[in-house]
């Protein structure tokens, strides 16, 4: 069966030919009715383009600062999780730690990457970037202090010589 045709073998009932096929002039040699320009359409169409080009960096700016405030809430689940694992040295206190410290780093070695979809000529990125640099160098500043609470920082000068003494740890009970 040919394509179009219809089981009863003629042709399509509602078929319209839009081929012009005749001598007179066509219809872009018409001239325009009296008040209808074609030049305000198109300055129409570039309002248009203009504003949905304006929300558009507007809605990438907003997405590029709500990307450079994610680590706030990973810093708050991080600094919960330390706190639950205590300061006793142990393989579960020791792998929040180190998490804590591989998460950030990770982070902000991609910083380009994690902003790539949001580079536009019209947005700023300096801001959230800074942003997003200084959220992960505080998670990376809480594992730190967590490896330090949990003594396996090299802080004293027995730490690196052996001769030495290790240090007093000092307790104050109230």
């Amino acid at each position: 069966m040919e394509k179009g045709k219809g089981v009863m073998g003629g042709g399509r009932r509602w078929a319209v030919d839009f081929s012009d096929y005749s001598t007179s002039p066509s219809s872009r040699d018409v001239p325009d009715p009296p008040g209808f320009s074609r030049a305000s359409l198109d300055q129409d169409d570039s309002a248009v383009s203009r504003q949905r080009k304006d929300a558009e960096a507007t809605w990438k700016a907003q997405k590029a600062w709500e990307v450079a405030q994610a680590p706030f809430k990973n810093l708050m689940m991080m600094g919960f999780m330390m706190w639950m694992a205590g300061s006793t040295v142990h393989l579960f206190s020791i792998g929040i730690t180190f998490s804590a410290l591989w998460q950030p780093i990770s982070a902000l070695q991609g910083v380009g990457k994690v902003f790539e979809p949001y580079k536009d000529s019209k947005v700023d990125l300096l801001g959230p970037k800074l942003l997003f640099i200084a959220l992960n160098l505080g998670g990376l500043a809480l594992g730190v202090w967590k490896l330090n609470t949990l003594g396996l920082l090299p802080t004293h000068a027995s730490d690196w010589v052996s001769s030495l003494p290790p240090a007093q740890v000092l307790f104050l009970l109230c």
